[in-house]
C-alpha cells in the first residue's frame, strides 16, 4: 500500500507538468486551432526552446480590448519573466490586430528585417482565414532566424531614447582561432624559457653591460628642435545600419521588448 501511494504520488509530482507546459505554449482562447492542431505546434515550439534556452509561444483572444503591444508583452513577461528569453505572437480577433512580442535573445535574433518578413507571412493566411497555417508560419520563420543565428553587425535601438547598443558575439571560427594562438604562444614561451636554462639557445656570455658601474659627474641636456604636427580628426559616421540591421526596442512593465504588429 505504502508503495502504490508513492508511485501515485510520482505521478502526480510530474504528469501535470507536461499538460501545462503544453497547454501554455498555444493559449488559444479564441477556439481558433483544434487539439491536434495544437499539440503539433507546441511540439514544433519545443525544439525552438531548446535552441534559445527560453520559450515561445502562442496566444489567440476575441476579448482583448487592450493595445495589442501592452497585451502581448505583458503575456510574455508573465509567462517568462523580465527579460529573459522568449517570444510571443498574438492573434486579437477582437481587434483584427496581429502582434509579435520578443524578449531576452530573440530580440536580436528576430531583427526589424526579419520581423517584417514573419509578420508578412502571418498577415497572408490570417487574411485567407488559415489561422492554422498562420500559426505555423511564425514557428517556422523563428525556427529558421534562430538557426541561423544573430546576424553580423546586428545592434538594438531604444525608440524612445535612439539609444544604440551593439551586438557583439564570438563566431566559432573567431574561438578556434583564439584558441590555437593561446596555445602556440603558452607552448613557444615554455620551449623558450626551457631552452634557455639549459643554455642551448645560444653562448653563454657574462652579462658584463648589466654589472658595470658607471658614475657621471657631469650631464648636460640641449633641445636642439622640436616639431608639432596636428591634424583634424574626423567624427565617425552615424551609420547605423550595420550588416544585419537591428532591433528596435520598447519598455514595458520595466521589462524590455522587440517585435511589431499588422492588421488583417
Amino acid at each position: 500500500m505504502k508503495k502504490f501511494l508513492l508511485l501515485l504520488g510520482f505521478l502526480a509530482l510530474f504528469s501535470p507538468l507536461k499538460v501545462l507546459a503544453a497547454s501554455d505554449t498555444v493559449d488559444d482562447q479564441a477556439n481558433l486551432l483544434s487539439s491536434e492542431e495544437r499539440t503539433d505546434l507546441s511540439k514544433q515550439a519545443d525544439a525552438i526552446n531548446k535552441e534559445i534556452k527560453g520559450e515561445v509561444f502562442i496566444v489567440t483572444t476575441d476579448s482583448n480590448t487592450e493595445k495589442p503591444r501592452k497585451f502581448a508583452n505583458e503575456q510574455l513577461m508573465s509567462r517568462v519573466g523580465k527579460n529573459n528569453n522568449g517570444a510571443l505572437l498574438l492573434l486579437d480577433m477582437n481587434q483584427r490586430k496581429i502582434y509579435l512580442s520578443t524578449s531576452g535573445n530573440m530580440i536580436d535574433y528576430v531583427t526589424d528585417k526579419r520581423r517584417d518578413k514573419l509578420l508578412d507571412d502571418v498577415t497572408a493566411a490570417m487574411k485567407d482565414g488559415n489561422y492554422y497555417q498562420a500559426t505555423l508560419n511564425y514557428l517556422t520563420n523563428a525556427k529558421e532566424f534562430v538557426d541561423a543565428g544573430v546576424p553580423g553587425g546586428s545592434y538594438r535601438k531604444d525608440e524612445k531614447t535612439g539609444k544604440i547598443t551593439y551586438y557583439k558575439s564570438i563566431t566559432p571560427v573567431e574561438m578556434a582561432i583564439s584558441l590555437v594562438a593561446a596555445l602556440a604562444a603558452a607552448v613557444g614561451f615554455f620551449l623558450f624559457v626551457r631552452l634557455r636554462y639549459q643554455l642551448k639557445t645560444g653562448n653563454y656570455h657574462y652579462p658584463y653591460r648589466q654589472n658595470a658601474q658607471l658614475d657621471l659627474t657631469e650631464r648636460q641636456d640641449q633641445l636642439i628642435n622640436s616639431f608639432v604636427t596636428t591634424r583634424r580628426i574626423p567624427k565617425p559616421s552615424n551609420n547605423n545600419s550595420g550588416g544585419g540591421g537591428g532591433s528596435t526596442t520598447n519598455s514595458s512593465g520595466g521589462g524590455t521588448f522587440g517585435g511589431g504588429g499588422r492588421s488583417f
